[in-house]
């Protein structure tokens, strides 16, 4: 490889906080203040307790399709961190945190997953698309968005979140080599929860890390610990000043887990984990667990303040609940219109015959 494209691929897992809640030997704080560090625990708690309330909701029937982010909080929360409102979100469907961080609303998250009218008008100034069903199926757009940014000589970057399933697909590979070719401005940041749905990681790849299929599109690949939200900031952090000074796109895989189900549509992972594994991830290695431990030995969090939080997520969500059991839930002619600027004649036909048969009924 010639000298000028030679690149530091590191596929040592990167930990700045072990599991104690302490400071790795050798490591350092990344320049985060108190307040900062502190806002940064706030969104995970605030994700987890989205997370709890949503599964009562769709379980009681008020709320549709939904992924359940529990246990990923850290990756979602100290990555956005790293970032500016500026730059480009491209989700996948379990990104709604790293989504409501960015600047989507409660409201809008749950008219998303009700699939109601309205979820995916997204406000003019959120640098963000919506959240993508297609396993990699944002990952060439990513690429492009920050292929954009390049050519316009912006200092903006898009990132891409997706599970480790997502590197089987051509789409990431495609996406990836893009971005490698032409040095775009794009972080690729793989959540390697363990599971492709059912199907574990040693099914899933051959190599022994995610991270090293960078050295194929030659970019730069980091794996970090998903769990600890200091290094996932740091590692994010670090390949955002990159792309902004145009040394190229990132691949970083974080190491974490999936404490529920792959989604709330009839998923059991009791089929094909153990408890014990499940309980491992939960009590040894709980991403909000750590950071509280460190931040209550800085004097900076109570159980006052954790309770505080808490109430005024789940206060924000019954609100966000009842606005939206209020609002219209849309008809198929809706579909129709809000799909095209001018309706082909082939639709058009298919809504006057809806629309006949509606006042019909």
């Amino acid at each position: 490889m010639p000298k000028e494209m030679e690149l530091k691929q590191d596929h040592k897992m990167f930990q700045i906080l072990n599991e104690n809640g302490k400071i790795a030997k050798g490591q350092k704080m990344p320049d985060l203040s108190d307040d900062q560090l502190k806002d940064i625990y706030r969104w995970m708690l605030r994700i987890r307790t989205f997370d709890g309330r949503a599964i009562k909701l769709n379980r009681q029937g008020r709320l549709g399709f939904y992924a359940p982010m529990a246990g990923q909080e850290a990756c979602q929360a100290a990555s956005m961190a790293a970032l500016k409102r500026s730059d480009w979100l491209f989700p996948s469907y379990r990104d709604l945190g790293a989504s409501m961080i960015h600047g989507l609303s409660i409201e809008k998250a749950f008219l998303y997953s009700r699939g109601m009218k309205g979820g995916m008008e997204l406000p003019e100034d959120l640098n963000m698309y919506p959240p993508q069903i297609i396993i990699a199926g944002h990952v060439p757009h990513a690429a492009g968005a920050g292929w954009a940014f390049r050519l316009r000589e912006q200092e903006d970057v898009a990132i891409a979140f997706f599970g480790d399933g997502a590197t089987s697909e051509g789409d990431f590979h495609e996406g990836l080599n893009f971005a490698g070719v032409y040095q775009a401005n794009t972080i690729f940041f793989c959540q390697n929860n363990q599971y492709a749905i059912s199907v574990p990681l040693h099914k899933q790849t051959n190599s022994e890390t995610i991270a090293q299929k960078a050295i194929a599109y030659g970019i730069r690949g980091v794996q970090v610990d998903g769990n600890d939200a200091l290094a996932v900031y740091q590692a994010t952090k670090e390949a955002a000043d990159r792309a902004r000074k145009g040394e190229g796109p990132t691949l970083i895989e974080a190491v974490t887990y999936r404490l529920g189900p792959h989604t709330l549509a009839g998923d059991d992972p009791g089929r094909y984990r153990t408890k014990e594994e499940e309980e491992d991830w939960q009590s040894k290695r709980d991403p909000l667990k750590r950071l509280r431990k460190y931040l209550e030995s800085k004097k900076l969090w109570s159980d006052e303040e954790e309770e505080k939080t808490s109430e005024e997520i789940l206060e924000e969500m019954n609100q966000a609940i009842k606005a939206i059991d209020k609002m219209p839930k849309g008809t198929a002619a809706d579909l129709i219109d809000d799909l095209y600027e001018e309706t082909p004649a082939i639709l058009q036909k298919q809504k006057d015959e809806y629309l006949a048969w509606k006042e019909g009924k």
